[in-house]
């Protein structure tokens, strides 16, 4: 593996916190003079409701290779030296972190805008669903970059699946802005263990 090809891909299982030093100090080098991060963690209000926690489950499988194939695209779009991406799964309680991205480049722009990317495509693409639980009910949220790119396939391929979708918007536009119902009522195989997922390329 050549040093400047270095990516960590992981996924933590439930009550394993992010390590932030772990992922910045993988892609600290010598070479890189930038390191660009980005860190989600949980707020305590939504829309005017108070939030207790998150919870995050995946199909571990998929969403590991999703996200190698989203570090990729940003491989081939930026001058990176090192990239690390992580995110919880389980509950994460208010003010803790449910997803860490460290980018490193010999400038700070391919870092500052790799790591805009990796968000933004996490978002979109990796199958990690949220569920967050306030103090007087819970819903399942989708991130507004799933349905813009949800919508986007529609437009293109006609029907981006085979399921009856509602899509719920609010009145404003945020990160989670959307809810979805599926009609079928067809669900994922979700795939679990104790220690956390790591994939390294």
């Amino acid at each position: 593996m050549a040093t400047e090809e270095k990516t960590l891909v992981e996924i933590l299982e439930e009550n394993n916190l992010i390590d932030l030093a772990k992922y910045v100090n993988y892609v600290s080098a010598s070479q890189a003079g930038a390191i660009a991060t980005f860190s989600g963690t949980t707020r305590d209000t939504f829309e005017g409701k108070t939030v207790v926690e998150l919870r995050y489950e995946a199909y571990v499988p998929m969403a590991i290779r999703q996200m190698k194939s989203v570090c990729s695209s940003a491989r081939s779009s930026w001058d990176i030296h090192s990239i690390a991406v992580v995110h919880r799964l389980g509950t994460v309680p208010v003010g803790e972190m449910s997803v860490f991205i460290a980018v490193s480049a010999v400038h700070r722009a391919d870092a500052l805008d790799a790591c805009k990317f990796l968000i933004d495509e996490l978002k979109a693409s990796v199958p990690i669903w949220k569920k967050e639980v306030y103090s007087n009910g819970e819903v399942w949220k989708e991130n507004s970059e799933f349905m813009d790119r949800k919508l986007e396939l529609g437009k293109t391929n006609g029907s981006c699946c085979r399921r009856n979708v509602k899509v719920e918007t609010h009145g404003t536009k945020s990160c989670c802005g959307a809810k979805v119902k599926v009609a079928d009522g067809a669900a994922a195989e979700i795939s679990t263990s104790d220690a956390g997922t790591e994939e390294t390329i």
